[in-house]
């Protein structure tokens, strides 16, 4: 405890633990004169649909990553999309993802006719359970969506293995992880196509933006093909002959995202060494409190694109919500995870799914249905998780402000919760 263990929480009428302003320490993106400059010289330079940055971009990804292609997309979204549709699956094919994540890493294979199988999330670092996967394959089953959901790198020595041992493909989702290392290898490198988004809040934004990878040329061409029509003109091979139209959609990056997009890769290690450190400091003080803060194990490095926490105490004198009430009344920013999980969403619960992948009338695909609770762990686990902020410029006394608010209301829990409920109480008997 700190040496203010003598102050009541807020909500039995103590002062907050939490007195800085936070407003400057969780600004994010960070933009400055050096990101002004680059639009400004696209916007000088009068091109601001085909301009050259965009080119440059691309190779500045190749060359911090070590691959062969990669392909500039307006969003992450669409950038997924190329993926699903450069693996040429059919309608029907089965592709293996996790339930927790962002829905762009499910849905835009339902455009090519694919069907997601949804997969447990182990406890560990929340990526997809290698077990619960090859309980999944069948033999429709044509590719896995890996996900190193929030920054930490998912058991890729398992499902590598996993993808070998039955002829399956990766797409990698590092779309949190940009920076993220695994026995060496940079996240974005592990899949046979990997892709990242570039949306405003993560580590090295474009506002929007999206960015695939791959060591396949004949991905990189189907991904062309689908979305570029300038570069399907510059194919050297006979799949230039789809210039006149493309694939039907327009996928390319605005020059100006691009431009944005350059700075920030450039920055990106040294900001998130910045964040990396505040949040390991804070990470130790809860782990130290009985939380699980999802620590990387020697192998790996992770990074936060955001900061969660698992509360999962055998007796925890809380509930998650109660737990919630008691830190944002000490003025923390305390949340629970932004993403509902997927094969939960009415899109699939409701059979919706099927008109996208236009399976309905079609003998030869058995649609599925989708089920609320046919991920109990999965469910379990992200009902246990507590959203922080991820401070990419916070100073160690804020943090300190931080711990101090869970010290509190720890060492108070027996009578927050009986005020809790009595305000419950309180409120049922009025109604």
């Amino acid at each position: 405890m700190t040496n203010q263990k003598h102050l009541r929480p807020a909500l039995l009428g103590g002062p907050k633990a939490v007195s800085s302003i936070d407003q400057e320490a969780n600004r994010w993106p960070i933009l400055t004169q050096e990101d002004e400059q680059a639009v400004l010289q696209v916007m000088r330079d009068g091109d601001i649909s085909l301009h050259q940055v965009t080119r440059d971009l691309e190779e500045d990804y190749c060359q911090h990553f070590g691959v062969s292609h990669a392909l500039a997309h307006c969003n992450g979204t669409a950038a997924l999309l190329a993926a699903f549709f450069a693996l040429d699956l059919h309608p029907g094919d089965e592709v293996i993802v996790p339930s927790a994540t962002f829905w762009a890493s499910v849905v835009p294979m339902l455009w090519v006719g694919a069907l997601p199988v949804f997969c447990e999330s182990e406890p560990d670092r929340l990526g997809l359970d290698p077990e619960d996967v090859v309980r999944k394959i069948t033999p429709r089953t044509r590719a896995i969506v890996v996900v190193h959901l929030w920054g930490m790198p998912s058991k890729m020595t398992e499902l590598l293995d996993i993808a070998r041992r039955f002829d399956l493909k990766i797409i990698e989702d590092a779309s949190h992880a940009q920076g993220a290392i695994w026995r060496g290898r940079k996240c974005g490198t592990l899949g046979d196509i990997s892709v990242f988004s570039l949306q405003g809040s993560k580590l090295a934004p474009a506002g929007e933006g999206g960015i695939l990878l791959t060591n396949s040329e004949e991905y990189f061409e189907k991904s062309v093909c689908l979305g570029d029509i300038v570069r399907v003109m510059e194919l050297p091979s006979p799949a230039r002959r789809f210039a006149g139209t493309s694939f039907g959609i327009k996928t390319r990056m605005a020059p100006i995202s691009a431009a944005i997009a350059r700075v920030q890769l450039r920055h990106l290690n040294e900001r998130n060494n910045r964040r990396n450190e505040n949040l390991r400091y804070l990470s130790d003080q809860l782990q130290r409190l009985g939380f699980e803060a999802f620590l990387s194990p020697a192998h790996i490095d992770r990074v936060y694109f955001e900061f969660l926490i698992r509360y999962h105490a055998p007796n925890a004198a809380f509930t998650i919500q109660q737990l919630l009430k008691a830190l944002v009344a000490e003025g923390c920013e305390a949340q629970c995870p932004r993403y509902p999980l997927v094969h939960q969403q009415p899109l699939f619960t409701e059979g919706h799914f099927a008109k996208i992948a236009r399976l309905e009338g079609n003998s030869h695909v058995k649609i599925p249905t989708y089920t609320h609770h046919a991920l109990p762990l999965t469910e379990k686990v992200n009902g246990e998780l507590i959203k922080l902020p991820s401070f990419p410029s916070a100073d160690r006394m804020l943090l300190d402000q931080y711990v101090e608010a869970f010290e509190k209301v720890l060492f108070f829990s027996d009578e927050i919760v009986a005020h809790l409920a009595r305000a419950e109480d309180d409120r049922s008997g009025a109604n």
